[in-house]
């Protein structure tokens, strides 16, 4: 045939369709038995989700994905491919890894670097802090010493108990009878606001920390947020046990509970109580509390079918950024919950099954054919795509290697894993930084703000007329 002969139009047909077939045959084809298949399709995720990341663009900033996403979820993003590093043996991206967490670490090395000095909360900290604990208990290869410049780096635990102390420290008893506010600093939207992300992390944080050193001190800890969470009615346990979102602390907590149910709320603290089995040696109150929370996680996030679901606002598209990425911590610590409490695998193994093939199926998407979507019941891309859909592809898929690998390391049982630094933390130069600002916010005054804001709207007239003239 000459292609010259060949009507437009008829042509344009044929390499439309050429085209989406190539695309449809870059859909991942997951085999959940085959690791081969999980690291290689997981390898396809990551290469999407880093099409989001700034720390390898020139002017980027290392440790960051660019907006709209915020700082918390870097960290979260992180932790899923530090995972993928051990699960799958995959060294690929090691060294951004690396410089990513030592990048964002601060100088003081407990998260709270300088760009996020003003906006950072307990639960931005707090998730960053879970990706350590992922890096310890993984045996993440430590940065060396001049990574990006900078010296004495420590170990990646040394770096969770700093996160953990600077947690620790603003345990608030002046409201609500204790917990963490939802903001570090006063001038944030939230600061009257305890919630349970941010416990949440501090809880887990002290059961794994509890468990890696064989430390009775942090599962005390552990068991003081826990008590918590249930006093203030954050966490109800019953037979179908519900996990809210938080509470203002105007009527001290005690009414107007934010009844609004999110999957990593639900995992973070499963995940946490099943540390707690597994530090506790099997204790029959940890098991009951893993029980009773494991079915509620059950009836909230998975559908009849057993694919998992993001319940608030999935059905109505209505998920944002956010949202759209918690279920990557859901699914990694739906794998904790099996391998810590082991008697849950029979529950949780088979969903992670049939929820990873169905995310599998969503990852059709995109001009790659590989991008994966939000909504996994339909198999196949449901429109939406970016960096959270990507992070939940990548943890729900990987998470079907939990029992092929080596449970999360501990000192107690490894003598070659990192011995920590309990005092981490403890008298960094960020605590300075973050009283400073706190005394620095009480000197604004009215007139200091009227100025910032004329300098604010001056420097954006620049901008604009700027912009302007290099369109004319």
């Amino acid at each position: 045939m000459i292609l010259s002969k060949v009507p437009f139009l008829a042509l344009f047909t044929v390499l439309s369709i050429t085209s989406l077939y190539s695309n449809l045959a870059h859909a991942l084809s997951l085999d959940p038995t085959s690791k081969t298949s999980i690291c290689s399709d997981t390898a396809l995720i990551e290469k999407g989700m880093l099409d989001y990341y700034e720390g390898t663009r020139y002017g980027g900033t290392v440790g960051y994905f660019q907006a709209p996403y915020y700082w918390w979820e870097s960290g979260e993003g992180f932790g899923a491919m530090i995972e993928n590093w051990f699960v799958c043996e995959n060294d690929t991206f090691t060294t951004l890894l690396q410089e990513a967490l030592i990048h964002q670490a601060s100088s003081s090395f407990d998260f709270m670097p300088e760009n996020q000095t003003m906006v950072e909360g307990n639960d931005d900290q707090g998730v960053w802090g879970l990706t350590l604990m992922t890096a310890s208990e993984r045996n993440f290869t430590r940065a060396s010493n001049g990574t990006l410049g900078v010296k004495n780096i420590p170990d990646w635990v040394d770096m969770a108990q700093a996160v953990y102390n600077t947690m620790y420290s603003r345990w608030d008893t002046s409201s609500c009878g204790g917990g963490l506010r939802w903001q570090i600093f006063t001038w944030n939207n939230g600061y009257n606001y305890k919630n349970t992300v941010s416990n949440g992390c501090l809880f887990q944080m002290a059961a794994r920390l509890g468990r890696y050193f064989g430390n009775d001190t942090y599962l005390d800890v552990a068991e003081q947020v826990w008590d918590w969470l249930v006093d203030v009615g954050f966490v109800n346990l019953s037979s179908d046990s519900k996990i809210w979102d938080g509470a203002t602390i105007d009527d001290n907590c005690t009414s107007d509970v934010t009844k609004i149910e999110w999957s990593y709320n639900y995992g973070i603290i499963l995940g946490g109580a099943a540390y707690m089995y597994n530090a506790t040696n099997g204790s029959s109150t940890w098991e009951s509390r893993v029980t009773q929370l494991l079915d509620g996680a059950v009836s909230a996030f998975f559908n009849d079918d057993g694919i998992m679901y993001e319940q608030q606002c999935q059905a109505s598209k209505s998920c944002n950024n956010d949202q759209r990425s918690f279920k990557t911590l859901f699914s990694a610590n739906m794998g904790y919950v099996s391998v810590m409490a082991p008697f849950t695998a029979s529950t949780v193994d088979p969903l992670i099954t049939t929820s990873a093939v169905a995310a599998a199926g969503s990852c059709d998407g995109g001009y790659d054919g590989v991008t994966c979507g939000m909504n996994w019941f339909n198999a196949t891309n449901d429109g939406y795509y970016g960096l959270g859909e990507q992070m939940c592809a990548l943890s729900v898929i990987q998470t079907l290697l939990v029992h092929d690998v080596d449970a999360p390391y501990q000192v107690v049982t490894n003598e070659y894993m990192a011995q920590g630094d309990s005092e981490a933390g403890l008298s960094s130069t960020s605590s300075n930084n973050e009283a400073s600002l706190l005394n620095a916010k009480l000197d604004i005054s009215h007139g200091d703000r009227v100025g910032a804001s004329i300098l604010t709207a001056v420097i954006l007239l620049i901008l604009i007329t700027g912009s302007i003239s290099m369109l004319i």
